[in-house]
């Protein structure tokens, strides 16, 4: 299993972290949201659109799903688009109303030819079990928005886990238990402001909870990573740790 950060930025245009997106590479390719300009980096790594199997969006903000648009636009061109097999979207319930109306403002050019994807809504419910390709997925609800849920994903006794955007809470220390790699957001510079994102000691004090392994610091805003972030981080966990940088890999 490997994992490449497509995007450890924000909202916040930059040309030196691009909008949220990671790529868990296994018997299928996962990407873990799809924030503006993914699919380019996906391109600058050798995966097409016709490679992607599986898209698990974690919440609705425009840094996160916004590359939907050309990915479904691209899909209705036949000289471009081969691939057969249906592409699975899962994200929390309620997408289908979000994508609906997505598509009622693009005027109906962004509705996919039948069969091209098929989406799965996740109950808003603590540890869901399922099924997502080869691995075994749990999701649970985290502190950002309704719709927010962040995801673990297991195979042959390693698992991977992505926070989505989330402020401190028990549901990311339960879910984060013992993970080999757990991709975190560390958006705020001052703890607890806003409520709905982490700073460094409350990613530091989840990470020393749960007990995992690699620490993967990512979606970072200009002002959040010029502030000592591995320093602060490192003071209370004791663990690998790694700031996000577009294009890293890690292999797991």
């Amino acid at each position: 299993m490997k994992l490449t950060v497509l995007g450890s930025g924000t909202g916040w245009p930059r040309l030196d972290r691009n909008a949220p997106g990671y790529l868990v590479k296994s018997d299928i390719n996962l990407l873990l949201d799809m924030g503006p300009c993914v699919i380019k980096q996906l391109l600058k790594i050798g995966v097409t659109l016709e490679n992607i199997d599986a898209i698990f969006i974690s919440h609705f903000h425009p840094d996160h799903v916004t590359d939907l648009i050309p990915f479904l636009f691209a899909t209705r061109y036949e000289m471009g688009y081969k691939r057969r097999d249906s592409v699975k979207i899962y994200a929390c319930e309620g997408f289908n109303k979000f994508l609906s109306l997505l598509n009622q403002a693009f005027d109906g050019t962004i509705e996919p030819a039948e069969g091209v994807i098929e989406i799965v809504e996740l109950p808003r419910i603590k540890k869901y079990v399922f099924s997502l390709g080869d691995f075994e997925a749990i999701t649970t609800p985290v502190k950002h928005r309704e719709e927010s849920l962040a995801i673990r994903l297991e195979k042959e006794g390693k698992a991977v886990v992505y926070s989505g955007d989330t402020g401190y809470c028990e549901e990311i220390v339960e879910l984060a238990e013992g993970a080999d790699l757990l991709i975190i957001e560390c958006s705020n510079s001052i703890q607890g402001e806003p409520s709905h994102h982490l700073a460094p000691e409350e990613v530091a004090l989840i990470a020393k909870r749960a007990k995992v392994k690699t620490l993967l610091i990512s979606h970072f805003y200009p002002h959040s990573e010029g502030i000592g972030v591995l320093e602060r981080i490192k003071k209370e966990f004791g663990g690998r740790c790694l700031l996000a940088e577009d294009l890293l890999g890690i292999e797991i």
